[in-house]
């Protein structure tokens, strides 16, 4: 019998023992990854193809959260100050159990948080529980699903001293120094003064580079006497003079297949073809052999593109001479064959309709067409966005009773682009910038309302800088900075 209890006690001290070390066990970078793989279906960029600006702010704050993941990794990391994250996360429909139909029709819903946490596993708890999402998975990577405190077992416990023994011995206790790190709202001086040395350190680095990309860009330009040379992404210098070196090939390699480009804009992108805008997109991913194929195929595209002018004028004829535009900065960037098929979709409809528009009572509008809203609606720079399922008649009601307003729009729209570049010049000249610009996502009343506020400071950290008005802080890895557009004082 007593051989039989120690059988037991041994059993149980085992399975105590177990339990103690998977409990103390931290969560691994791959572990991290792969807990957060609902996450990162919920706010990939990838889906976010028709929503360029939302798209644009998951990828910056993805950036800035994987620093935050990689730094958490870093032996003997100590530095935690509090990250303020924003995401796009698309809605879910509860009741489907489809992935293909379980996002509802509100599309997405933004997310802010603050990363504070001081380990990988409780990082990861806070990210899913900001965004709302289950984190019953992660009892399977064998880790403790409690926050930090509870998932340290006792083998590994550090040490809490009593809050007497900060005020007597006067060092600082860190509880406390984090609480009030929270309390604390970043401020454009304070960030400034923490972060001014990294970002002239990283532009110092940058300046070949970017000497080597503009001379790149030139003589690219001018052999093949093209526009412009553009990137869709904010890709880093050294990546984007890699892609001109791999153009730079192809011109030495195959010249006679870049013969059509002549007074085109070529946009280096994530796929290959021709853009709705009449763009020569050549995707980076793709090696020599697809971007010949695209230059070979420019006549075919220049083809297609007359017909896609012509659509766009009979469309305008139906409704009253209003123009038909696409305008890269506000809609996802289509091929030219998508583009069409739009296009060639909504004439269809509008032509059985024959909607009694009176000719050019509707000139000097403008429309652009959209395959992801049932609704059509008004932007303040005074177009309409039309989608291409609206119905005909409610298209007919709804572009004579905004015409007026579209009209004051497209007037305002005018003196704001012109007191925009006139702000940036001002602050350009005032703090010695060598650039500053702004993301797509960055409307003109919000560039206007932070350059003016900007004009009121004294900003001696900014001469010789590129400076980049966003939604968030950061240092981008070329020495840009980038500061958001309310930042505060």
């Amino acid at each position: 019998m007593f051989c039989c209890l120690r059988a037991v006690r041994r059993l149980c001290l085992e399975k105590i023992l177990l339990q103690c070390i998977l409990q103390s066990r931290s969560l691994s970078g791959a572990d991290a990854i792969n807990a957060l793989r609902p996450f990162y279906f919920a706010v990939h960029p990838d889906f976010f193809g028709q929503h360029p600006k939302e798209r644009e702010v998951n990828e910056n704050s993805l950036k800035r959260l994987n620093g935050y993941l990689e730094n958490l990794q870093k032996p003997g990391f100590r530095s935690f100050k509090p990250t303020q994250l924003t995401f796009y996360v698309r809605e879910r429909d509860p009741n489907s159990s489809s992935v293909q139909e379980s996002f509802s029709a509100s599309g997405f819903r933004a997310v802010s948080f603050t990363l504070h946490t001081r380990d990988l596993l409780s990082t990861v708890l806070d990210i899913l529980n900001s965004c709302s999402l289950s984190t019953e998975h992660i009892q399977r990577l064998n880790v403790n699903s409690q926050p930090h405190k509870e998932a340290k077992s006792t083998l590994n416990r550090p040490i809490k001293w009593d809050k007497t023994y900060y005020s007597f011995t006067g060092f600082k206790d860190p509880e406390e120094e984090l609480e009030q790190a929270q309390r604390v709202e970043t401020t454009l001086i304070s960030w400034l003064d923490d972060n001014e040395a990294s970002a002239v350190k990283k532009l110092k680095k940058s300046l070949p580079l970017r000497k080597e990309l503009e001379r790149l860009k030139f003589e690219l330009s001018h052999q093949l006497q093209l526009s412009d040379i553009r990137w869709q992404r904010s890709w880093g210098i050294a990546h984007r003079c890699s892609q001109l070196h791999s153009l730079g090939r192809l011109v030495q390699q195959r010249p006679e297949v870049l013969k059509n480009v002549k007074g085109r804009t070529v946009i280096f992108t994530d796929r290959s073809g021709m853009s709705a805008a009449g763009h020569i997109m050549l995707g980076t991913m793709d090696v020599h052999h697809h971007w010949t194929k695209i230059f070979e195929r420019l006549p075919n595209y220049y083809k297609l593109q007359k017909r896609l002018l012509f659509l766009e004028d009979r469309i305008s004829q139906l409704l009253g001479g209003i123009q038909v535009v696409y305008i890269e900065e506000l809609q996802p960037l289509l091929t030219l064959e998508e583009y069409y098929k739009t296009l060639d979709s909504f004439y269809n409809k509008l032509r059985d309709s024959r909607l009694p528009f009176h000719p050019r009572s509707l000139r000097g509008l403008q429309m652009i067409l959209e395959s992801d809203r049932y609704a059509p609606s008004l932007h303040e720079f005074g177009h309409f966005t039309i989608p291409t399922v609206c119905d005909p008649a409610t298209l007919q009601w709804f572009i004579f009773a905004k015409a007026q307003e579209a009209r004051e729009n497209l007037k305002r729209k005018e003196e704001m682009m012109i007191t925009e570049k006139e702000l940036i010049d001002t602050s350009t000249e005032k703090f010695s910038l060598d650039r500053l610009y702004k993301e797509p996502s960055v409307s003109s009343a919000q560039m206007i309302d932070c350059c003016k506020r900007l004009l009121e400071e004294s900003l001696p950290y900014l001469q010789g800088m590129h400076l980049c008005i966003s939604h968030f802080y950061s240092v981008l890895q070329d020495g840009d900075l980038c500061i958001p557009w309310n930042w505060k004082n």
